[in-house]
């Protein structure tokens, strides 16, 4: 499985989480040679004061443990 469909397949099960709170996430890039990749935080979660933890605590977390080769997380 390529390293775009493995992060789209856990981003999809982040999103379930997200959208209990009227947010979601999209897939902006995926940089495998660096182990890069860039999501944007949608809805709800774009303006929410704890962004940065969903995204180092929930999203950062499930993408390094589940995906190999993934090294960093970008949100922009």
């Amino acid at each position: 499985m390529h390293m775009r469909q493995a992060v789209e397949d856990v981003l999809e099960q982040v999103r379930q989480s997200l959208r209990l709170h009227a947010g979601g996430i999209d897939l902006v890039d995926v940089d495998e040679a660096a182990g890069r990749v860039t999501v944007r935080l949608t809805g709800a979660c774009s303006g929410c004061s704890l962004a940065a933890v969903t995204l180092k605590q929930g999203v950062e977390v499930a993408l390094c443990e589940r995906v190999p080769g993934v090294k960093e997380i970008i949100a922009v």
